[in-house]
């Protein structure tokens, strides 16, 4: 390692007395309530810390440690009793913040995780406690992706907070339309259960594994379902010729409103335009301000 970086931290993991570490702020009671928190103090109560909080030495205080991220686990470590905590010790700026470096785990790689620990013998039970999870849910992450074409995994494997529930619908469609109905969702950063129903409702039956059996919707005649299909079928080739365009027509707007914007800051052609509509120099304006990140043409 070059002489002149510097660690960030120190390489060595020192235990702290737990009431020897400050808080940098108070957790809002209803983050203690949630789920994140509950997965949380079942995986410390369980297993253990598995990752040591980071703690940063106060300069005029001995021995007292300022907690630069980890206020879940504290928490969590607090409410079990526990005396002495694994901490890494910062040696870098005290208001640099962790967690923005980190990349919380996605749905896919969380069912990764599951079927990884399960193939490696991890028991379900064990790990449902400590993922705070129902046994069930366990179960249904580790099949999450059976039925699932590889192309779909891949443009999803980074998405954080997915509803499970759309690979549910997803695996009523064949290979093709689950790659396009997921680009379709993603286009319009979309991907819930109700969206992904309605573009079931919107499959052709020659798309669907099942055949028209694998899209039954109470309340649907077939007549209704297959105007469903065109509009659906409609919508989404106009939506392809609209994204298609839209970095053009974008373009070509800016080009136009800078040319407009040129025009008005030369007083003789406002006066101009103004003598013969004076409503168009206005009207000229308010679409300049609205389309143009430069709002330094505009004249008081």
């Amino acid at each position: 390692m070059p002489d002149n970086v510097k660690l960030a931290f120190d390489a060595t993991i020192i235990s702290v007395p737990i009431e020897m570490i400050l808080p940098r702020h108070l957790i809002p009671e209803n983050i203690l309530k949630g789920v994140k928190y509950q997965r949380i103090a079942a995986s410390v109560a369980e297993v253990g810390v598995i990752e040591p909080v980071v703690v940063s030495p106060l300069k005029d205080q001995a021995g007292i440690y300022m907690l630069l991220d980890g206020h879940l686990r504290l928490n969590a470590l607090r409410d079990l009793g526990v005396s002495m905590v694994a901490c890494i010790v910062a040696s870098d700026d005290e208001g640099f913040t962790y967690n923005k470096r980190i990349n919380h785990l996605a749905t896919i790689q969380e069912h990764f995780m599951i079927v990884a620990a399960l193939k490696g013998g991890a028991l379900r039970e064990k790990l449902a406690v400590s993922l705070n999870m129902d046994i069930r849910r366990i179960e249904q992450r580790r099949t999450m992706l059976d039925g699932i074409c590889p192309e779909v995994v891949e443009l999803l494997k980074e998405r954080p907070n997915i509803n499970t529930g759309i690979f549910k619908v997803l695996k009523k469609m064949k290979p093709a339309r689950q790659i396009s109905v997921v680009g379709l969702m993603l286009s319009v950063n979309n991907l819930t259960n109700s969206y992904a129903q309605a573009l079931l409702a919107g499959t052709r039956a020659a798309d669907l594994k099942d055949g028209p059996k694998g899209k039954q919707m109470s309340g649907l005649t077939p007549e209704q379902m297959a105007r469903i299909e065109r509009e659906a079928e409609t919508l989404q080739v106009d939506f392809k010729a609209v994204e298609s365009r839209h970095g053009d027509d974008v373009l070509n707007l800016m080009i136009a409103c800078g040319y407009l914007a040129k025009l008005l800051r030369n007083s003789a052609v406002e006066r101009y335009i103004a003598k013969r509509d004076a409503d168009l120099v206005e009207q000229l304006r308010a679409i300049i301000a609205a389309t143009s990140p430069d709002r330094e043409w505009v004249q008081a």
